[in-house]
């Protein structure tokens, strides 16, 4: 293997100070998404990390067919694509892994571990790439340099001296291809577990619970294609001109066909109101495309609410004229519905009210909106997936699509929109607790093991196992676990607690800064680069939110000639830590064996190697969407009836919902401003009704603490700037990851175990006086 060798690319200057919200700015937030101000800010980003020559080399391969993938957002590619087709927050993400900046075995002498516990994630990610193999050994304060051999060997003896393999748990993030998520999960099951929890734990695993028990899969029921035919379109609990901005594009589409928009959510969002899309010379020089027709400004946890207020002016509609539901489509392919009514029927409207905060006028033209839309999409994201009930909530999106027959035909259908690059692919890879009879079976005929059975942890029970002690290695197939996860302190010190903490990454970032006794972090390739292995150059597949499955190449070389790519690294532990005879070199030097494997085990996968060289990939098997075929435990569309339990708030409190800024990528600040909410060069902010602030005697501009209350426990983050905001009354909003910190452990979504990001209970309280946390 090789060893740690010299630097490809000169380093770029990285900050030396974290600057803090020392000179955070508040103006006015603004009403349009898009346009010059996104070229301007893409350019300027990547032209700083990257260089112009750089920049140009590597955004015009962004998104194309003989390209690479956006390591951003799941968004999907159309079939006839712009010489530039990426958005602001795409070429953000490219430039922030394609940076000129490096860290060297200097930094490491210069900076020790407590030194970095007290750094913000921007200042650790704007260090640059990671460019070899560290660990920080017990009782040290360093991470130190180790060679490739060495650090490998030190997690194989690790994994192999487990009493348990459950004892060894498996992160993975959303970045990871679909090669590298399969062998993988194949190497945790080699060595006997199931704990392979991963990001879709913490966002859609709502939508899956959802969507499985009523429709039979997991995934969405619309394409792309589906947005140019319909005529109606929900925006539901998403914000996307800063988390999938390519989505506006075919909003502005639909709308040209003649499609209206209605956007639920308690955050006005420039996004949702109007797009200048930079394509177009109107979007440059003109006013854009106003978006949403009608902005349902719902109060938090209030989407149940309004869906069932829907369906039963829907079904009251029907009573009438006889025509408002799909009939026949009912009677063929659906199963509960009597039930189902029978409960809208007695759906108490001061509750709805109460719930949504919405005029019950405003639902009521909603509803003849739909009465008037032959074809309708629901699309939504994390504003609706991290509530205690939002298995229910999104339960009663399907019962509100199934009433009109509006999934499985063009132009309609559910839009789970994922919020990570791969995070559907990683799923349907395996990387998964509770994987499937069938996957399983098929994995121990390929590769002659025996698969564990049991179920395993999930992201929440696995920060339990962790602080319980009933785990004592974890593993970070890439990701920011510490600052993607609920209960920021009780993960710090759950980590610590480790044996051994092993991180896959390209950046630096907070996880890092909260290791295990034994420490290693493992440089990787990324999407951008050139990744050539024995057998020659490899490329890579994805699968985006629509199911649909392509290949990625990165062409520019990597930040130095000893950085192993992510499938290399697992191969070589698998060749060190199991016995199973898989031919783990194989894999390695060749990635289409590893599809050979898909093919062979992952359903709908078949004759991988050919499909993905097609120029746009393949589409997964969605049999709702094909063949209206609903592989329920009835073999129909099920109805489910659900409890309207209203969030109570009281009094002196508010419900708080993270968010991201636009300056972010999950859990990747890129910079420090968000432009579309006015904020400018700092992130501990609150965003609040001026109602509210009156009623609780705060002004805009005072400095506060967050004090979330969740059963008998407190939990604090400090010094947070007040916004007066036009958000829904008793609703606030602050960043992740700097709020994660407020939400419990255990404070999880019913079925799905989320955790509860968007309906946190808090009271306001003077800041005292005190040097403001950098993270």
């Amino acid at each position: 293997m090789r060893s740690c060798g010299q630097q490809t690319e000169v380093m770029r200057k990285a900050p030396e100070q974290d600057q803090g919200d020392e000179r955070l700015e508040v103006g006015e937030p603004e009403v349009s998404a898009a346009g010059a101000p996104a070229v301007f800010h893409a350019m300027e980003q990547g032209i700083e990390q990257m260089g112009v020559v750089r920049t140009g080399r590597t955004l015009l391969r962004l998104n194309q067919k003989s390209g690479f993938d956006c390591p951003g957002c799941a968004w999907p590619d159309p079939k006839n694509r712009h010489v530039a087709e990426f958005c602001e927050n795409g070429a953000k993400a490219v430039a922030e892994e394609a940076t000129k900046r490096r860290i060297t075995s200097d930094f490491w002498a210069e900076h020790p571990i407590s030194d970095l516990a007290t750094r913000s994630d921007h200042w650790l990610g704007q260090q640059g790439r990671l460019t070899e193999p560290v660990i920080k050994k017990p009782g040290s304060d360093h991470y130190e340099p180790i060679e490739w051999d060495e650090a490998l060997d030190v997690m194989s003896s690790q994994l192999q001296a487990l009493p348990d393999p459950d004892e060894a748990i498996f992160y993975t993030s959303g970045r990871t291809s679909n090669e590298a998520a399969f062998t993988y999960q194949l190497l945790a099951r080699a060595l006997g577990t199931n704990n392979l929890p991963d990001c879709s734990n913490m966002c859609h695993e709502s939508s899956g619970e959802a969507l499985h028990e009523t429709i039979g899969i997991g995934k969405g029921t619309v394409s792309l294609a589906d947005f140019d035919v319909a005529d109606l379109i929900f925006v539901v609990g998403q914000n996307p001109g800063t988390n999938h901005p390519r989505m506006l594009s075919a909003l502005q589409a639909a709308k040209k066909n003649d499609a209206r928009i209605i956007a639920v959510n308690p955050l006005p969002e420039a996004g949702l109101m109007q797009f200048k899309n930079p394509q177009q010379v109107g979007g440059w020089l003109g006013s854009g495309t106003e978006l949403a027709d009608e902005f349902c400004q719902i109060r938090l946890n209030g989407d149940l609410a309004f869906f069932q207020g829907i369906g039963k002016l829907l079904l009251e509609a029907d009573a009438v004229r006889g025509d408002v539901l799909d009939h026949g489509f009912l009677d063929r392919s659906t199963a509960r519905f009597d039930e189902y009514a029978a409960h809208l029927a007695n759906l108490d409207w001061d509750e709805v009210d109460r719930a949504t905060g919405l005029p019950r006028e405003q639902i009521e033209k909603v509803a003849e909106m739909v009465i008037n839309s032959k074809r309708v999409i629901v699309c939504w994201a994390m504003g609706l997936t991290q509530h205690k009930n939002s298995v229910p909530t999104i339960m009663e999106i399907t019962n509100f699509l199934l009433l009109r027959g509006n999934i499985g035909r063009p132009g309609a259908g559910a839009c789970p929109v994922r919020g990570h690059s791969n995070v559907q692919g990683d799923r349907s890879m395996g990387i998964y607790e509770k994987p499937p009879e069938e996957f399983l079976d098929n994995l121990d005929a390929r590769f002659m093991i025996n698969a564990p059975r049991e179920h395993g942890f999930d992201t929440v029970a696995a920060i339990r196992a962790m602080r319980d002690g009933a785990a004592s290695v974890f593993m970070g197939m890439g990701g920011n676990f510490v600052r993607a996860t609920p209960d920021t302190r009780v993960t710090e010190q759950a980590l610590a607690g480790m044996e051994l903490t092993v991180n896959v990454s390209t950046k630096l970032n907070g996880t890092h800064a909260h290791p295990g006794r034994t420490s290693i972090i493992l440089p990787t390739l990324g999407r951008t680069e050139r990744d050539r292995q024995a057998g020659g150059d490899q490329f890579v597949t994805v699968e985006d939110s629509m199911s649909v499955v392509h290949r990625s190449q990165g062409n520019l070389p990597p930040p130095n000639n000893d950085i192993l790519s992510e499938m290399s690294i697992i191969t070589h532990l698998g060749e060190r830590a199991t016995d199973a005879g898989i031919d783990w070199q194989a894999m390695r030097e060749n990635y289409d064996v590893v599809r050979d494997h898909i093919a062979a085990v992952v359903p709908g996968c078949h004759d991988y190697n050919e499909r993905v060289r097609r120029p746009d990939g393949f589409l997964m098997p969605n049999p709702p969407r094909d063949r209206r075929v609903f592989t329920t435990d009835t073999g129909k569309a099920n109805f489910a009836v659900n409890s309207l339990e209203v969030l109570h708030v009281p009094p002196g409190r508010l419900i708080l919902q993270t968010v991201r800024s636009h300056d972010q990528y999950n859990t990747t600040i890129y910079g420090l401003d968000d432009r579309y909410r006015g904020i400018s060069q700092g992130r501990r902010v609150v965003f609040v009704n001026p109602d509210d602030l009156a009623e609780l005697g705060f002004a805009d501009g005072d400095l506060v603490d967050l004090i979330s209350e969740w059963q008998d426990t407190e939990r604090r983050a400090e010094s947070f700037r007040i916004v007066s905001y036009p958000t829904a009354r008793s609703c606030a909003a602050a960043y992740f990851p700097e709020a994660n910190v407020l939400v419990p452990l255990d404070s999880t979504a019913e079925r799905s175990n989320t955790p509860t990001s968007k309906s946190i209970i808090i009271r306001l309280e003077p800041a005292p006086d005190r040097e403001a946390p950098r993270n």
